[in-house]
């Protein structure tokens, strides 16, 4: 049997690199203007050759076995520009990335569609999203890092890991970050770093090699779904200091794997503990790797979305992937 063949966008890099691990030929449409999404494989990840380029204009001529929306934009006005009306009839699912903006409990998904599946990233985002009568299931992330690479904090320094920090302020956690800096030694890293005195952008690729020197990962986010710089850090075997919020209250157990809090001044104590002591950052790193090998492991997130993807095609039935509380799963069709 051929594999699914899944239309989606370029929208977050990273994420893309570990979906492509799924036995699934993805297609992504490419526009010169270099519109969002519209950017094709790029040059900065190295993606499988079942990661495909496909000219907008030629997409109504692909056959096409599901879509995969990742934003509001892709499902309202995309769909309707690429899509011939046979395959905006084709099963459907739409991937959130993110945690609720406008209300964190009280907003409505505009992924409004019974025939469809809304998948959430994480257990906390499918608990704050209204889903309606949308079916939802969470697919836990999953990441890989490079062979050979693994924590050794010889740098006394935390490092912290955002895009774009000062412009996405509270949000992200910029003010917590400026705090925490004034008592403990830390590194930002990221698009546009260097704004904050930070270290500037650094290539995905090579992130996983400077960030494990560092003693620790710092997340000073409030607000959104568990990063990916978190779940890789883990991976790697470096301790995690955050906030106590969204999903990091489950990935992150104190004392086991780093430390969450509400309180910054914990954060802080935490934090110059690990500088003073780095047997004990190992100790940490080693229950934050153990946690990742157990939860974030990118054979089981294929897996997730191999069912996923053959589930909404109609070729098996439901496997490990969890739906969401009180929705059940439906298998697309038209509309």
């Amino acid at each position: 049997m051929r594999p699914i063949r899944v239309l989606t966008w370029h929208i977050h890099g990273n994420y893309l690199l570990y979906l492509s691990r799924a036995n699934v030929e993805f297609y992504l449409p490419v526009q010169p203007e270099g519109r969002e999404g519209y950017g094709g494989r790029g040059t900065t990840f190295p993606f499988p050759d079942r990661v495909r380029e496909v000219p907008a204009g030629a997409v109504r001529d692909l056959a096409l076995d599901c879509v995969l929306f990742q934003t509001r934009r892709n499902y309202e006005v995309d769909q309707c520009d690429l899509l011939s009306d046979r395959q905006q009839q084709l099963p459907r699912i739409y991937l959130e990335h993110d945690t609720p903006r406008e209300h964190p409990t009280d907003q409505r998904h505009w992924f409004a569609d019974p025939d469809g599946l809304l998948v959430h990233v994480t257990p906390f985002n499918a608990l704050m999203w209204d889903s309606g009568t949308t079916p939802s299931r969470v697919i836990d992330h999953g990441v890989f890092v490079p062979e050979g690479v693994r924590y050794t904090g010889e740098i006394e320094r935390g490092i912290v890991v955002i895009n774009h920090l000062r412009s996405r302020g509270r949000l992200l956690g910029a003010d917590v970050f400026a705090r925490a800096r004034e008592r403990v030694p830390l590194d930002l890293v990221g698009m546009d770093a260097e704004s904050l005195g930070g270290l500037g952008e650094v290539h995905p690729m090579q992130l996983a090699a400077i960030e494990s020197r560092y003693r620790f990962f710092f997340n000073p986010i409030r607000w959104t779904s568990l990063g990916l710089a978190v779940v890789e850090a883990m991976a790697l075997g470096m301790p995690i200091i955050g906030l106590a919020t969204t999903e990091m209250a489950t990935a992150i157990e104190s004392g086991v794997s780093g430390c969450v809090a509400t309180d910054l001044d914990s954060l802080v104590e935490a934090m110059n503990r690990l500088l003073a002591d780095p047997a004990e950052a190992r100790r940490l790193g080693e229950g934050a790797r153990r946690r990742a090998l157990a939860r974030f492991h990118i054979d089981r997130f294929s897996r997730d979305w191999e069912e996923t993807f053959s589930l909404v095609t109609g070729r098996t039935q439901p496997g490990r992937t969890r739906v969401a509380p009180g929705l059940s799963l439906a298998v697309g069709g038209a509309r």
